[in-house]
């Protein structure tokens, strides 16, 4: 009997029983589990490409004789696929409490760590096709950018404390999207915005796929160790009672839709401008103010009372120089330097190095 029993295990099955098996497995390659499919959504969106440009900035600032840390700073923060990569490996090398602006994570992984991490990054340029990606990695960008845009005139305005956590949270505030653009590649509800409103849109997110961008993107932010705080404003952000931080990003997010020539929801942009502290007269100013794109100095800048010398000390300064590397590229000594500097101070009423640098940049003087 047993012997039996083996010899029928080994016969070759039926034709019948392989076509059945072979379907199954062609099945089951067909159809992965939605959990193996949400994390190869996670995944791709962890690869997002940085635009050639910004590597190429990157690589200016952190092979400088001195590293240019608020070059790098600002490249970062103007870059999604960038700011992905900088957060996520910084927040490796922490235990707890994550790391939640680009200056911290910056410091923690060193230039010559986001230089690594600009060098190895898929890249894309402008004007390039997707590339098959769903999402054109370009105009998430600029979305993310004008949002963030808004943010910070908000949060100058109503004197928001921390500014940096404000710049990554509306940077990637719509980060969820790529991770749907992933996992429905058909979906093409984020192109209406022309005729339906962000909620709207998000409503038939929820219909048609049974999740939203925004709670996927919070859940996508807890798993790159962002603190709680920022993973809430992005979760929040559509939220009508969106309070605090995903308040700021919220009304940023409308701002810029608006800017952009989208439809928006008057109502619910003044809400949430008024859950932020900015009130109509705010509002009314950012909305102007915001569509055009200015620098933070005026086209006519005020007279410069300082001397050519004292403006090259200066421009030094602003590079992250120390006053001994200063005189040398000077060929001043380091006492005249700290003349030069003190008359700086005196000139313009600064305090400090940090002071007499940002003034001097806002004036229009470096």
């Amino acid at each position: 009997m047993r012997l039996a029993k083996a010899m029928d295990a080994t016969k070759p099955e039926s034709n019948g029983k392989v076509k059945a098996n072979a379907a199954r497995r062609k099945d089951a390659n067909a159809k992965p589990a939605p959990g193996a499919r949400l994390a190869a959504a996670f995944e791709a969106v962890e690869k997002f490409p940085v635009l050639i440009e910004s590597r190429a900035r990157v690589m200016r600032a952190a092979t400088a004789e001195t590293a240019r840390i608020g070059e790098l700073v600002e490249t970062v923060e103007s870059d999604v696929g960038l700011a992905i990569a900088v957060l996520r490996f910084a927040n490796r090398s922490v235990s707890a409490g994550g790391i939640a602006s680009i200056p911290a994570a910056i410091e923690v992984l060193k230039p010559s760590g986001v230089l690594a991490i600009a060098g190895t990054a898929p890249v894309y340029d402008f004007f390039e096709p997707n590339g098959g990606r769903e999402m054109r990695p370009e105009r998430f960008r600029v979305h993310a950018l004008a949002t963030q845009q808004a943010a910070d005139e908000v949060g100058r305005t109503v004197g928001w404390e921390d500014r940096d956590e404000l710049a990554v949270a509306s940077l990637l505030h719509d980060v969820g999207r790529l991770v749907i653009a992933n996992l429905h590649p058909g979906d093409r509800g984020h192109l209406d915005a022309t005729i339906k409103t962000p909620e709207q849109r998000l409503r038939e997110e929820r219909d048609r796929l049974g999740i939203d961008h925004a709670l996927v993107g919070g859940v996508l932010a807890r798993r790159w160790n962002v603190p709680q705080r920022i993973a809430v404003a992005i979760e929040r952000h559509h939220a009508e009672d969106a309070e605090g931080l995903a308040a700021m990003v919220a009304t940023a997010d409308m701002v810029a839709h608006y800017s952009q020539g989208e439809m928006v929801a008057g109502e619910r942009l003044q809400a949430a401008a008024k859950r932020c502290g900015l009130g109509p007269d705010g509002l009314r100013s950012l909305l102007y103010e915001l569509p055009y794109v200015r620098d933070d100095v005026s086209r006519v800048s005020e007279p410069c009372p300082l001397s050519a010398r004292e403006l090259d000390v200066l421009r030094h300064l602003s590079e992250g120089m120390v006053y001994k590397q200063i005189a040398g590229e000077m060929q001043l000594s380091v006492s005249t330097i700290r003349t030069h500097l003190h008359n700086v101070y005196g000139k313009i009423g600064a305090v400090d190095r940090a002071q007499a640098v940002l003034t001097a940049r806002d004036r229009g003087w470096i």
